[in-house]
């Protein structure tokens, strides 16, 4: 917008955008101003005044995060989000934790091929690539993909020793949250736990019959967070329906025919319907 572009108006045999003055240069006669023209402002900007942040519960996102915990662990959705989970031995993937004292990277990539989890990590650093758009130039210009996510509990050189593998996560167990659990809001990330980290969280999030242990998940009443317990508790319906207590409670199966719905008819397009509001109108047409 830093330029005095006016309209040349009509009876040039030119649209009437806004064009550069002056002379003597290229700029000179281009169109300005319009999200069309070449260094033009964007169509409808962003207004600094709009809702850009929208406030969520602290319950739906911890559910949120629990459920990305619990879908981490399903195979069928770890490997719908794309990671390489054939040579891993088992979901969830619990290891010693001996690797949380791991002070170099060489360890770390010896440690994710012995698991199997190297390929996946492989496949998220050859995916580095360039930005499209103008993203290039405000400090964003690679992206690259998702690979595993280490979670521990203590660190003992564990994350300067994984922090350098490309692809690779590394987080600890008090700090989850759902960007780091199901990025792009696709869940089933492949987590690899220490055995300390994945006995802790029994301590944050508790379970259905126990609340946790940990302070930092209270609400302002100082109550600490505790799953929700869900209503289908048995998900086979056919076996729930077919069962003799349901069978008892329901009603008998009706016999004959079924009510059809009237629907309604003109009678001046329709014969008999007409005979049966007027006999008297067939004898009239003859």
């Amino acid at each position: 917008m830093q330029t005095a572009a006016e309209s040349w108006g009509t009876g040039r045999a030119v649209s009437r955008i806004p064009r550069v003055p002056g002379g003597g240069t290229h700029r000179a006669g281009q169109g300005a101003f319009g999200n069309m023209c070449r260094g033009g402002r964007m169509f409808s900007p962003t207004k600094t005044w709009r809702r850009w942040c929208h406030k969520i519960n602290k319950a739906q996102k911890r559910y949120a995060t629990a459920s990305a915990l619990a879908a981490s662990s399903e195979t069928s959705l770890v490997k719908a989000r794309g990671h390489l989970v054939d040579e891993i031995p088992e979901l969830p993937l619990v290891v010693s934790d001996d690797i949380e004292s791991y002070m170099r990277t060489k360890q770390a990539v010896n440690f994710l091929k012995r698991v199997g989890a190297y390929d996946d990590v492989l496949k998220a650093s050859k995916s580095r690539q360039v930005r499209k758009g103008a993203g290039k130039k405000r400090n964003r210009r690679h992206q690259i993909k998702k690979g595993p996510l280490v979670v521990y509990k203590t660190d003992n050189g564990c994350y300067k020793a994984f922090r350098n593998i490309p692809g690779l996560d590394i987080c600890p167990v008090d700090r989850l949250n759902i960007l780091t659990l199901a990025p792009g809001a696709h869940v089933g990330r492949l987590i690899i736990w220490t055995e300390s980290a994945f006995k802790e969280l029994n301590n944050i999030f508790g379970s259905y019959g126990k609340k946790g242990a940990v302070s930092k998940l209270t609400d302002r009443a100082g109550r600490v967070y505790k799953l929700p317990m869900t209503y289908l508790v048995n998900s086979d319906i056919s076996s729930i329906i077919q069962s003799d207590a349901v069978q008892n409670a329901v009603r008998d199966k009706k016999i004959g025919k079924n009510k059809t719905k009237n629907y309604y008819q003109n009678p001046f397009r329709n014969k008999k319907l007409m005979a049966s509001l007027n006999p008297v109108d067939p004898s009239l047409k003859e």
